[in-house]
């Protein structure tokens, strides 16, 4: 009995020691996170609002040091550092990513189609999740969305632009495929430039008015020193989606436990996100008009004969990549589907009412 006691202590006693070695190896699990956005931009915010509950839920077996974009590599170069594990994770925009596969651009943004609450419920409900898992899977990669901003500033500039023919041959910094292609139907012609470019491109007349961000971001990045004019609604990007690409491997080298720890700072995050970025739009506007910015406003025809050429756009995107046509076929039938009730809940609904939206059944032919 004594030998049997002595026995099961000891036995005891290694399993206490080989439980504590487990723990302390798994709270050694270390990853380097960074971004494509500097710390001279506040959309980094979202990156570090995420890496500080993810190190709050998760310290005993994750720890993430988040280094800002541009101090470990450029931010063109974050996805193939991501991809190939030389760092564990990056934060992004997608719609960086669509000269390797247009499906990245309406995962990050969209023209004239998704607000801020259309990205939310989409991806919680209606099988966005899964269409950015699918895509960024073809990279080794998986991917948390993380962050929305709403409806974006629009066109600032020198050169005021108060309706669609003032378009026509100016130069514009403009991000995105899609909407490189609906400015080129207006007249315009897209320049592609970083967003820590945007400030002396304008000043120095590179180009004749240029969008960025929310207004709260444009206002921090300095716009308001260099534009006398502001051209609304954003309708080359009604919302945009943030979040981090994490490295496969890397993801599957955490418990499950783990894994449901870093969705749950996720998506408290992306909630967070837009409360936050709405606040910062407010009072970024204010700081516009405040400092003497003129604002003009395109009409509802114009608006009009924009969405008739996105959905051309949407058409032409969709007949040449199938993950594009995916993509945009799940976000359509998202709005087809929750018109049943959002539209019955007016004024007081969420997303957009839409009746002009691009065929089902021409998206489909595509697929």
């Amino acid at each position: 009995m004594q030998k049997m006691t002595k026995f099961t202590l000891t036995g005891l006693a290694a399993g206490v020691a080989l439980a504590a070695l487990s723990t302390t190896a798994q709270a050694q699990e270390r990853w380097t996170m960074t971004s494509t956005w500097p710390d001279s931009l506040i959309l980094t915010e979202m990156d570090r609002h995420w890496v500080e509950l993810v190190n709050k839920l998760a310290g005993d077996e994750l720890e993430i040091e988040f280094r800002a974009g541009g101090t470990l590599m450029p931010g063109t170069e974050v996805f193939d550092a991501t991809e190939t594990g030389s760092i564990e994770a990056a934060g992004d925009w997608p719609g960086y990513w669509a000269g390797r596969n247009p499906a990245f651009s309406p995962l990050a943004t969209t023209t004239m189609l998704f607000n801020g609450v259309d990205y939310l419920n989409w991806i919680q409900q209606w099988g966005g999740w899964d269409l950015y898992q699918e895509i960024y899977g073809q990279y080794n990669m998986v991917y948390l969305p993380y962050g929305i901003t709403n409806n974006e500033s629009g066109f600032m500039g020198r050169t005021p632009i108060e309706s669609l023919a003032d378009l026509d041959g100016k130069r514009l910094r403009l991000s995105g495929r899609d909407q490189g292609r609906v400015l080129e139907q207006l007249g315009g012609s897209q320049v592609n430039l970083a967003g820590g470019e945007i400030y002396q491109a304008i000043e120095r007349g590179v180009v004749d008015a240029a969008e960025f961000s929310t207004p709260g971001v444009d206002y921090n990045a300095g716009f308001a020193e260099v534009v006398d004019y502001w051209a609304v609604p954003g309708w080359h990007q009604s919302a945009s989606v943030f979040g981090v690409m994490i490295n496969k491997d890397a993801w599957d080298a955490l418990s499950e436990e783990t894994q449901e720890k870093l969705k749950i700072a996720a998506d408290a995050t992306m909630a967070w996100s837009l409360a936050w970025s709405e606040r910062g739009s407010t009072e970024g506007t204010e700081s516009f008009i405040e400092a003497g910015v003129t604002i003009n406003q395109l009409s509802e025809e114009e608006l009009d004969r924009i969405q008739e050429i996105t959905n051309e756009v949407i058409l032409r995107g969709a007949c040449e990549n199938t993950d594009h046509a995916k993509v945009y076929h799940s976000m359509v039938s998202y709005l087809e589907h929750y018109a049943n009730w959002r539209d019955l809940s007016a004024p007081f609904n969420m997303s957009r009412t839409m009746d002009d939206l691009p065929s089902l059944e021409e998206i489909e032919a595509c697929l």
